[in-house]
């Protein structure tokens, strides 16, 4: 008997609690600035999530898609934080 399957049901209750949190602080956040860490923080959520998923079911496929949601959190939160700052995204 191995303890992995109740160890990952865990952390899957876990990560889905967190980004229910960092759903409610995006939508009733008082301030830009905490909306966009909550997106950024459901964006890492996401990755977790996946990644515990392809664990759990024995894929690789999940991995590749938590890559692509890395890839494009980061570059939407370094978009979103130009925006905010300067007005424009692009010079």
């Amino acid at each position: 008997m191995t303890i992995l399957p109740y160890a990952l049901g865990i952390c899957l209750v876990a990560v889905t609690i967190s980004m229910f949190l960092c759903l409610i602080r995006l939508v009733i956040g008082p301030s830009i600035v905490d909306r966009l860490l909550a997106l950024d923080t459901l964006f890492l959520n996401a990755i977790c999530l996946m990644v515990i998923l392809g664990i759990y079911w024995v894929t690789t496929a999940l991995f590749e898609g938590a890559l692509l949601v890395a890839m494009l959190g980061f570059l939407s939160t370094a978009a979103l934080a130009r925006y905010f700052t300067t007005g424009h995204v692009i010079d």
